[in-house]
């Protein structure tokens, strides 16, 4: 099978579960895999998707795989495996929901999730690695640095700059 159209996800968790149902919502990937430390069993879901081994494999699976995706919280751990991804020439996917509106004047840098809801006005920066959550506002003029998370209905003011790594909690705002 062709590498060109097949993602593999590093973190087979709950977060990485929804990046693939959001990946597959997409309609772009012939194929979806897991990657994950945590879990010792293989294991499929609906669709397909398999977890092949451990992170320690991401090389063995890069002739196999164009797209990576790293689906962790832990925004130190996230950019590790960013990195990783990266030095062993996958092309960082970049992950937006159908339902989710991004402008047309955004800059969304490789490897971020926009999730189901999510607003990213005009102007707007959402910085490597970064992941906005359901029903969560960027508001126009925005930056969200890399490896930040914006949790759900949380807000992003209008010019705030969010420093690299953040977790913006639940309907809290974030301001300039």
């Amino acid at each position: 099978m062709s590498s060109q159209n097949c993602l593999i996800i590093l973190g087979a968790g709950q977060y990485g579960v929804m990046a693939a149902e959001i990946a597959e919502s997409m309609g772009v990937f012939d194929r979806i895999a897991f990657l994950d430390d945590s879990f010792n069993t293989c294991h499929s879901r609906e669709g397909g998707n398999l977890l092949l081994g451990t992170f320690a494999d991401l090389p063995k699976f890069a002739a196999e795989f164009c797209y990576g995706f790293v689906a962790i919280g832990n925004p130190a751990l996230r950019r590790k495996l960013t990195e990783q991804l990266q030095q062993n020439s996958f092309t960082l996917a970049t992950l937006v929901h159908p339902t989710a509106y991004v402008s047309p004047s955004t800059q969304l840098e490789s490897g971020c999730c926009v999730e189901p809801n999510a607003t990213v006005q005009t102007g707007a920066v959402i910085k490597q690695a970064s992941f906005i959550a359901s029903g969560a506002v960027i508001r126009h003029n925005a930056t969200v640095g890399e490896f930040c998370h914006v949790d759900c209905n949380a807000v992003v003011d209008t010019l705030a700059v969010v420093p690299v790594g953040t977790h913006i909690l639940a309907q809290e705002t974030y301001r300039a």
